[in-house]
């Protein structure tokens, strides 16, 4: 079991969680990530390590409630534990000092884009940062953000905070501003990812896109997180999660992360029935 030490409700149904791993603490590198199962007979789910501690030996995951799982995650409360946490996952983000990097997250993506660019600050780049939501009470993380990087755009759907419009717009004027952008690293929904490899092939700027497929095992065996990359068949949790956004085969990805849309659907309105029926609602 794997204890929940604290929760932190950081934006409407997102919470901030550092659960009790010091083995995953001790071996954590950004990108890095872990699949956890919240009951016995619960749903696997991979999560990025956002931060890790290795002297309390914890380990800080940030969940967005949307299907029953991540409802349940977000509604823990400090004392609850985790059936399995495995990890870490992956490979790790490649961190070298470049120059200048542009680091793009939109939604919760954001926990995701975060490590990164704190690893790539750490590496001396000059790094810029752009993330985005729908409004300003969904953007996260802001004051990390502004520690690790030089410069940080914010963006908002509805222009109620920053630049009115997408994560790809400010995209496009930070690309014309500088002339001297090595790398862009991105994560956040499918289309967004995509929008933003394709903006960045017409510049030719090296981009990595951390996938978020479907995923069981975290070890290549299931195969539910394949995805086409260079018209080369991969596996996200051990050949990525991160790979070239300009070869990646996106449209493929999108349409394989509906495959269980509707079990999804049953599973959730079945959780909402099991609420209400408590005096709950979700």
């Amino acid at each position: 079991m794997y204890s929940v030490i604290s929760v932190t409700k950081i934006a409407p149904g997102i919470s901030r969680l550092e659960v009790e791993a010091p083995l995953i603490a001790k071996k954590r590198k950004p990108g890095n990530f872990v699949i956890v199962m919240p009951s016995e007979k619960g749903e696997r789910i991979p999560l990025t390590i956002v931060e890790s501690d290795e002297q309390r030996g914890t380990i800080t995951l940030i969940v967005q409630a949307i299907g029953k799982t991540t409802h349940i995650i977000n509604n823990m409360v400090a004392g609850d534990s985790f059936t399995d946490v495995v990890g870490p996952l992956g490979e790790p983000t490649p961190v070298d000092n470049v120059g200048t990097v542009v680091c793009v997250g939109g939604g919760v993506g954001t926990a995701v884009i975060y490590p990164m660019a704190k690893a790539l600050k750490e590496a001396g780049n000059r790094v810029i940062g752009i993330i985005g939501s729908k409004n300003r009470e969904m953007i996260i993380l802001e004051d990390e953000m502004r520690q690790c990087t030089d410069e940080l755009y914010i963006t908002t759907d509805d222009g109620s905070y920053g630049l009115k419009g997408f994560v790809t717009d400010a995209l496009r004027l930070v690309i014309e501003e500088n002339e001297s952008i090595q790398s862009v690293y991105t994560t956040g929904p499918l289309p967004m990812m995509k929008a933003v490899a394709e903006l960045t092939r017409k510049s030719n700027v090296h981009t990595l896109a951390s996938l978020n497929p479907i995923m069981m095992d975290g070890t290549g065996m299931c195969g539910a997180c394949r995805v086409i990359v260079d018209d080369e068949l991969k596996f996200t949790c051990v050949d990525g999660p991160e790979f070239d956004a300009h070869k990646v085969n996106f449209d493929e990805l999108i349409l394989r992360n509906k495959t269980y849309f509707d079990q999804e659907r049953k599973a959730m309105d079945s959780y909402r029935e099991f609420c209400k029926a408590r005096g709950a609602y979700v």
